[in-house]
């Protein structure tokens, strides 16, 4: 991933809506959302909506899909994954101790919800 792509993503993700949207997004993976849904559930106006998921389309971190009259939004996991990997790419320098509390952690989201919540709570 490029520098560029990098600072896009964050800069998106650095705005408390773009950040719910984008969370809300993940939690409804794989099938998505239409954007009125996701502004019903943020109690966000439409229109205010709507161009907060044209700036993470534009980074990339949301794509589109047309289902009859609706657009259905959903998490681009791939440029996560991404994104991810080129804040972590240098992190351990070769020593897997000190990364492996970040990799616990992203391995409990894929967890039972009672693993992943004492592994918060203990955060």
């Amino acid at each position: 991933m490029e520098s560029e792509q990098i600072i896009l993503a964050l800069a998106a993700l650095a705005q408390q809506t773009r950040l719910d949207v984008f969370r809300l997004l993940v939690k409804h993976e794989p099938e998505g959302l239409p954007a009125g849904e996701v502004a019903r559930r943020l109690a966000v106006p439409q229109n205010t909506m709507s161009a907060h998921l044209g700036i993470l389309a534009r980074a990339k971190l949301v794509r589109t899909e047309r289902q009859s009259r609706s657009i259905i939004y959903r998490a681009n996991l791939e440029a996560v994954q991404r994104l991810i990997t080129f804040l972590l790419n240098d992190c351990c320098s070769g020593r897997t101790e000190i990364c492996a509390p970040v990799v616990a952690a992203l391995s409990a989201c894929c967890a039972s919800p009672s693993v992943a919540t004492e592994i918060k709570e203990s955060a």
